[in-house]
């Protein structure tokens, strides 16, 4: 499908020049204002619109280390320091505000309908110390910070201005808007290029009927959340023993308490001694078609009902109070037939959605900002703004969302049974540490040697989306993974049947990493220590797969060769 342009009319020739720009952005949160922070200093002229003002309320807030890693990155390859200010929980507290919380793990714990969940119902990932500097973003004040950012490296802003029309022609595209403000009449803007960060409400892909009718995901959730004052630390209400709890507390990181087609999201910000931040991050995602939503309950009163069940998580609300509205959804995913045309595209969450599960938004994000940017640039040298220019943007876009539904539908249908949950947990843990190190490498042999190419290298992959995309393997392992829980989720197989299908594969897979402990099914608790990651960073460069030796080996050299301390860095 190829969405058609219109030709220009004589009004839109008329256009004042202050009115006329290289790239229009709608949408003023992360994914617009990063780009038009880079758009901005390669010499853009760039409007930036929002139908809203910061700073406002956002989720999303939960770090992952690939995250981190493509913030350095583009940091790195387009000269914005600014960036790093959000690559970290200390540089984030040092540079913005003691707002934000830090993020030491990920953790799930499995509940059952008016039980105590049990202590051996738990897996943990906690991160190394070289990802530490995750943490858990205070998106009103990240947003507005990197608004900020975008303004001073010279974008123009408009905000509470909602664009209302969008028209192409062979030379560029009309935006044609209104303010807020009481009495404002209609408005038009001019540029070569549109960028639609919008999100869901989508211009663009109203206008050309872009959105699958339904979404063509197999995975179906729908959401409530908000910002809570006085949510109890889970450690001081579990009542479990200390052995039998995890290395790291739970309060230091992303607590999932996990329930029968969906998960609870606890996320403080107040979790480290330099946060001033007593507010935590509230949200439960569950399946609609299990859980429909009810027509005579608020989303408080639900919330609610789905608290009394789960008497452990109950107790972390004793005495809390809400202190916003809450947002309370239909099903949240949705998918685009096409993302990008001739002079515009649709960027991440304007593209498609699908789970908050794993907190792979600004990951996934901060991916196409790179991969559309680059091109963009270059686009804007040579006027070539072609749809077949960004082809790359639109294959990794959609195999994000593709690869995300498969794990994310694994993991719902596996909530169900711990030992299958357990065996899956690994799968998505498994790709993590290799996901990451080759955007390390990448980074580092560009410190080294400034060249360009090392980032263009991270594109030449055979999965574009995959979180390891170079890996076939890994590919084959997380499809193998989703057909077992789908047979399951059938009744072909029980829990047991499937949780040993998944725990083989990874047994007899030469890519997943034996060192950490994902191939021992009893140890749940993955804890990285310096000696674990000294004998991970062996395996990987001496002892491994070919897959898994060329990243390892690089990344090591990467380290040695940038001048870093290996201990440091560990």
């Amino acid at each position: 499908m190829v969405a058609k342009m219109t030709e220009g009319t004589p009004e839109q020739a008329c256009i004042p020049e202050e009115m006329t720009f290289d790239v229009i952005i709608l949408g003023s949160g992360l994914a617009g204002s990063v780009t038009g922070t880079i758009l901005a200093k390669h010499g853009a002229k760039v409007l930036l619109v929002d139908a809203a003002a910061h700073p406002r309320f956002a989720i999303g807030e939960s770090m992952t280390p690939q995250l981190v890693e493509w913030i350095h990155i583009l940091s790195e390859r387009h000269g914005i320091p600014e960036l790093k200010s959000l690559a970290s929980v200390q540089a984030s507290t040092r540079d913005i505000g003691p707002t934000f919380g830090t993020k030491a793990h990920f953790g799930f714990l499995k509940h059952e309908t008016g039980k105590e969940p049990d202590p051996r119902q738990a897996t943990q990932l906690a991160l190394p110390k070289i990802f530490h500097q995750n943490s858990h973003l205070f998106r009103q004040d990240s947003d507005a910070f990197m608004f900020h950012v975008a303004l001073t490296y010279g974008c123009t802003p408009r905000q509470n201005w909602r664009a209302t029309e969008v028209d192409f022609d062979d030379d560029g595209v009309t935006v044609t808007g209104k303010s807020a403000a009481p009495g404002a009449g209609p408005e038009q803007y001019r540029a070569k290029y549109l960028v639609d960060a919008s999100g869901f409400r989508s211009p663009l892909a109203d206008k050309f009927d872009l959105r699958d009718q339904p979404a063509r995901f197999k995975h179906h959730s729908r959401s409530m959340f908000t910002h809570y004052v006085g949510v109890k630390r889970f450690d001081d209400v579990s009542g479990h023993p200390k052995k039998l709890r995890p290395p790291a507390d739970w309060h230091t990181g992303t607590m999932h308490h996990l329930i029968e087609r969906g998960w609870f999201w606890i996320i403080p910000f107040d979790n480290h001694d330099k946060s001033r931040n007593p507010l935590c991050s509230v949200g439960l995602t569950i399946d609609e078609r299990t859980y429909p939503k009810p027509k005579d309950l608020t989303p408080e009163q639900e919330f609610q009902l789905f608290l009394d069940k789960y008497p452990a998580v109950k107790r972390q609300f004793d005495g809390a109070t809400r202190v916003r509205e809450w947002v309370s959804t239909d099903r949240l995913q949705y998918s685009s037939k096409q993302t990008v045309g001739d002079r515009w595209c649709l960027m991440s969450h304007a593209a498609g959605f699908l789970d908050p599960l794993f907190s792979r938004g600004l990951s996934n994000t901060m991916e196409v900002v790179d991969a559309l940017t680059s091109r963009l640039v270059a686009a804007l040298r040579d006027g070539d703004f072609s749809a077949e220019r960004f082809q790359y943007v639109e294959r990794v876009e959609q195999g994000l969302l593709q690869y995300n539904d498969e794990l994310v539908n694994s993991s719902f249908i596996s909530f169900s049974h711990f030992r299958l949950w357990n065996a899956v947990f690994r799968v998505w843990g498994s790709f993590i540490t290799p996901g990451t190190m080759r955007l390390t490498r990448a980074r580092l042999k560009h410190v080294r040697d400034g060249r360009e190419e090392h980032f263009d290298e991270l594109e030449q992959v055979a999965h574009p989306g995959l979180w390891w995309p170079q890996s076939d393997t890994f590919k084959r392992l997380l499809e193998a993974t989703a057909e077992t829980c789908e047979k399951y989720e059938a009744g072909a197989l029980s829990g047991d049947e499937a949780a040993d299908i998944v725990f083989g594969l990874l047994k007899e897979s030469p890519v997943v990493n034996p060192v950490f402990g994902w191939k021992d099914e009893e140890k749940r608790f993955i804890y990285p220590s310096v000696a674990t990651m000294a004998r991970f960073l062996y395996w990987a460069s001496v002892q491994a797969p070919q897959e898994v030796n060329s990243v390892g080996r690089e990344f090591l050299l990467g380290i040695l060769k940038a001048g870093t301390r290996v201990r440091k860095l560990l």
